[in-house]
């Protein structure tokens, strides 16, 4: 916990997909994992065909404890157990080091209010072993906020378009963070209407499209810089041009990653 807070002050010292449930990288580059080493794939365990796949992502914060979303650790057939983690590898399914999870925190408001709230601390069964291609990722201070029309960056195995196939090897996009009362606005235009809160980031490529997260990236990192500032969490579809992206926000629940991640 001590080293994870002193990231956070560091930063601040420097600083001057259809449904939540839709896993939500489209418009992509192939990258590697030397680039992103807090990035680590979650596989899930099928009771229904009895082997295990790639299904969302999460980002080292210790040794023993990764950040994910909420809903990656929800649902009618879920079980702590028919999750695990590979580190350390570029490639879906592929090498790496696979560590089984041990227990997972969501954040108390999930479920309240939509998809807010949607973000889950993992404690890991073992500690990982820090090298280049696993390390702890750095997040923001305690209410931090991020302006509009900055370039952010999200990196996952996810489809490389919306209902595709995902991809074998590690991709990332660079898309833009958007103002979150625009994005709330057309949100709310939806046949039904979907809420987002003040604990979101939007990003997308507004009125262009072509690039974001999408199935298979819930969970996995918003990058500003090397600051993982949110976790890949909703969207209507993937790259849509008038719906960005949602990630829940890091900052709004700094303290309670620290008090969690113990």
């Amino acid at each position: 916990m001590a080293v994870l807070a002193l990231l956070t002050v560091a930063l601040l010292a420097g600083s001057a997909y259809s449904s939540p449930n839709a896993s939500r990288i489209v418009g992509g580059t192939e990258t590697s994992i030397e680039k992103f080493p807090s990035i680590v794939a979650i596989e899930h365990y099928s009771i229904f065909s009895g082997t295990w796949g790639q299904s969302c992502a999460a980002n080292v914060l210790t040794s023993r404890y990764v950040l994910s979303a909420a809903h990656c650790f929800a649902g009618l057939f879920y079980h702590i157990s028919y999750r695990r983690f590979r580190a350390g590898s570029s490639v879906r399914h592929n090498g790496g080091v696979v560590i089984y999870a041990e227990a997972a925190f969501n954040h108390p408001s999930y479920g309240q209010l939509g998809a807010d709230g949607d973000i889950s601390v993992v404690r890991l069964m073992g500690p990982l072993t820090y090298s280049p291609v696993i390390q702890q990722a750095a997040i923001p201070p305690q209410g931090f906020q991020i302006p509009d029309n900055l370039p952010v960056v999200h990196a996952g195995w996810g489809h490389t378009t919306e209902g595709g196939s995902s991809s074998e090897v590690l991709l990332e996009t660079t898309i833009f963070t958007i103002n979150n009362q625009l994005c709330a606005a057309r949100y709310l235009t939806l046949p039904i209407p979907r809420v987002v809160t003040s604990n979101m980031i939007c990003a997308g490529i507004l009125d262009i499209g072509g690039k974001d997260a999408c199935q298979g990236d819930s969970g996995g990192p918003l990058y500003l810089g090397d600051v993982l500032v949110g976790v890949v969490s909703w969207g209507h579809g993937c790259a849509n041009e008038t719906f960005p992206g949602v990630s829940t926000a890091v900052s709004p629940y700094t303290n309670w990653i620290l008090s969690t991640a113990v």
